[in-house]
């Protein structure tokens, strides 16, 4: 009895019935996961391509306080603010000069940081302050002037900023506006060497019943600063309405 139980012990077989179910369903399962990955291989590189960006240009109708917008998903930054209804803030990002929203073939516009000047980001929100930034010139700015102003490229006026006021290493951008308030405008100047930024340069306007629109562009396109200004104020105004 032994030796014939020793012999029935070596020729049971290595593997249950159960363990060969078991490994059938995995091979099964991996097989239909690869087919899957194959067919849709095109989509998800897309989707990986994409990140939160957004090639639909589906409208989403938006209020913002008592003012009422409609803006295209691929224009919008942040996948949570494409929704219609109340929202406290949108984003967008467009490439400059064309002010449009993001596409595939454009996406090296807005995924490499070396193409400084090929966008301008907005951020739209309802007004907090009864002054933009050019009414804020004479209350607020010239009392934080750090020694006389200097004369500018491209028609500009250069203030720099006291240290220790809020604004360190920036400078205040002013030009004169026949019929308008003077043209103002905040940028980052930094002596050191750095990466360049994409958008170092601000300024916010008030647009609609009761909108601040600040938009933010690399300093490169300071040259364009009156191009930029029509083309934001145009392009929020086209959006504006009633829903």
């Amino acid at each position: 009895m032994g030796r014939m139980g020793e012999q029935l012990e070596q020729e049971k077989p290595l593997l249950s019935r159960r363990s060969k179910i078991w490994i059938c369903a995995a091979l099964l399962f991996l097989l239909l996961f690869s087919i899957a990955l194959f067919l849709l291989k095109d989509s998800i590189g897309r989707t990986l391509m994409m990140g939160e960006h957004s090639e639909l240009q589906t409208p989403r109708n938006v209020t913002i306080g008592i003012d009422a917008l409609t803006i295209e998903d691929n224009t919008i930054r942040f996948e949570r603010q494409r929704h219609n209804g109340p929202a406290s803030r949108v984003d967008l990002a467009l490439m400059w000069p064309e002010m449009r929203g993001y596409s595939l073939k454009d996406r090296q516009r807005f995924d490499d940081p070396t193409q400084t000047d090929a966008l301008i980001f907005i951020e739209i929100t309802q007004s907090t302050m009864s002054r933009d930034m050019s009414g804020r010139i004479a209350p607020i700015y010239s009392q934080l002037f750090d020694g006389p102003p200097a004369a500018a490229p491209y028609g500009l006026t250069a203030h720099h900023l006291r240290p220790g006021s809020g604004y360190d290493g920036e400078v205040l951008y002013t030009a004169p506006r026949s019929g308008n308030t003077d043209y103002a405008v905040r940028c980052l100047v930094d002596d050191t060497p750095r990466k360049p930024s994409i958008d170092n340069c601000q300024r916010d306007i008030h647009i609609g019943k009761d909108l601040s629109v600040l938009y933010r562009f690399s300093g490169k396109n300071l040259k364009d600063w009156q191009n930029i200004e029509t083309a934001v104020i145009s392009y929020i105004n086209h959006r504006l309405g009633t829903h």
